[in-house]
């Protein structure tokens, strides 16, 4: 999280047990007298080191409500790890988070694919993928992020949505020479030209498309369909669980894309549904 240290006020926790090992961590920011539990991250509450009983997530969850409550903190926003992370396959802190007053008030979908299950790409899908291969567009994964940045992913979001990537290049370069293993450049080039890319952040059983974007010449040759089916079967046959497109919502959960939710569904995602909880205290 250190990237972007100047942009959030940390407040994360560390949980130790009686022997002084770490238990569990609870990634948080501050501001004024509101902690959230990730604003800079994908998601938030209490991170397990292992699997815990559930007498012992109630005792945590209920040491961080006074912990918090003792440091004159009002209010509580949580961003719940949604299903497809949660290899330990528990849900207690949710529960509990519920339990000791936690109402929720946002529920976004985030779209993935399983990929432990058949892969449910749609027909039109593959059809244009068999075609598109045979047009001599080539793959290629890339160190350096500047090419997919500064000539597909920034020109293309300020053109379509007036926005900017959340990571600058720069950022992007630093987290990669951190985690040279986890975050990984693929792009598509028509002959010298870049058309189409997508940054992937990967974890020991999810893949999170991160950005993916394209050219107008990457529309019209369907290069980002192309691609995004390649790293699917790769990762499917890598032995990965999860290939994660993310959430399809807008307004903070209100509405949802439509467009945006049919292309995925296309490429075989079905949604998991990530969950945010607030606590007054």
């Amino acid at each position: 999280m250190e990237y972007h240290k100047d942009r959030f006020e940390d407040y994360s926790l560390l949980f130790f047990d009686d022997k002084n090992q770490v238990k569990a961590v609870f990634p948080a920011n501050k501001s004024g007298e509101v902690v959230f539990s990730h604003q800079g991250l994908t998601y938030g509450g209490l991170v397990f080191s292992k699997k815990n009983k559930a007498e012992e997530t109630e005792q945590m969850v209920q040491l961080l409500l006074d912990y918090l409550t003792a440091d004159s903190v009002k209010k509580i926003i949580v961003k719940l790890l949604p299903s497809l992370y949660n290899q330990l396959a528990t849900n207690d802190f949710d529960y509990f988070i519920y339990q000791k007053g936690g109402v929720l008030f946002r529920r976004d979908m985030n779209l993935a694919i399983n990929l432990k299950c058949e892969l449910q790409i749609s027909k039109s899908k593959l059809k244009h993928f068999r075609r598109v291969s045979e047009t001599g567009l080539t793959i290629v994964q890339e160190s350096d992020f500047s090419n997919f940045w500064n000539l597909v992913l920034i020109p293309r979001l300020n053109e379509k949505h007036q926005a900017s990537p959340v990571h600058t290049l720069a950022e992007i370069h630093y987290l990669t020479s951190k985690f040279p293993n986890n975050i990984r450049q693929y792009s598509v080039y028509e002959e010298d030209e870049i058309i189409a890319g997508i940054t992937v952040f990967e974890s020991d059983y999810v893949v999170k498309s991160q950005y993916g974007a394209t050219t107008k010449r990457g529309e019209t040759t369907r290069a980002l369909d192309f691609l995004f089916i390649h790293l699917i079967e790769k990762y499917k046959n890598e032995g990965k669980s999860f290939f994660d497109m993310g959430i399809v919502n807008e307004n903070e959960g209100k509405i949802y894309n439509k467009g945006l939710i049919s292309q995925k569904e296309e490429l075989g995602c079905t949604v998991y549904n990530q969950d945010f909880y607030t606590i007054l205290l």
